[in-house]
């Protein structure tokens, strides 16, 4: 800018018409630089983080998981303090991750959260498919705590990539025999609106139940065969196992 003020000065634009006129070119150039620089910036992807002094959803979220797997023993605020810095490190160090205590992108994969901040996708899943999976976690679960109705969420979406069963989400739940709730009249009852969010958090990758495929409440089974599976994880009233 200083090298075109000095050759304006010397006179090579010598009019005020045209000294006038270049420097409305000029201006207009550099705001237009300025407004694609601005726009290139904003249709980038950015990646957010959850780190110390952050609060919301996300920090719920990371607090429950690591809850749920002995890393933080904290009550589940939404507050990102010192205490859940120390968790996350601690769940970076046994990952492989470094330890920094942040929840940045490779963090949140491992955790099972989707990165850059959103926890409103659903996996690629249709919002029908969204609502049968809530009708039938809360058909199941109601009364469980949330990590484990995400847990029932986790089973039935495990099902679909298991050879054993059918490979869609619908066939899944409507094979006979598969759930109690198609036989008693459950899942027609009224959806709660945790089981939503359990759906879409088990769509997106969270799974409490450790990989299980089975699950059972032991005050009801019967089965003789459910008994006998290996159990993975307890959490409330159910038993996961493979």
């Amino acid at each position: 800018m200083h090298a075109l003020g000095k050759i304006l000065k010397k006179g090579l634009i010598n009019t005020n018409g045209k000294w006038k006129y270049v420097w409305r070119v000029f201006v207009i150039i550099l705001l237009n630089v300025l407004i694609i620089a601005v726009f290139a910036k904003a249709g980038s992807p950015v990646q957010t983080l959850s780190k110390y002094g952050s609060s919301g959803t996300e920090v719920r979220q990371i607090q429950t998981r690591l809850k749920q797997w002995g890393y933080y023993n904290g009550s589940v605020d939404g507050i990102y303090g010192s205490a859940t810095k120390s968790a996350v490190a601690s769940f970076q160090n046994k990952n492989g991750l470094t330890a920094d205590g942040v929840a940045g992108p490779a963090t949140l994969s491992k955790i099972g959260l989707p990165s850059g901040g959103s926890t409103g996708g659903t996996g690629g899943y249709s919002a029908s498919d969204v609502a049968l999976l809530a009708k039938v976690i809360s058909a199941e679960a109601r009364g469980e705590p949330y990590v484990g109705q995400v847990a029932v969420g986790g089973v039935i979406l495990n099902r679909i990539k298991h050879p054993s069963f059918p490979n869609t989400l619908a066939g899944v739940i409507y094979q006979p025999g598969a759930f109690s709730c198609l036989n008693d009249g459950g899942i027609d009852a009224a959806v709660s609106d945790s089981a939503y969010r359990a759906a879409r958090d088990a769509m997106n990758g969270w799974d409490p139940s450790g990989g299980a495929i089975y699950y059972y409440n032991p005050a009801k089974a019967t089965s003789k065969w459910i008994w006998s599976r290996p159990v993975i994880t307890v959490i409330g009233d159910h038993r996961f196992c493979s």
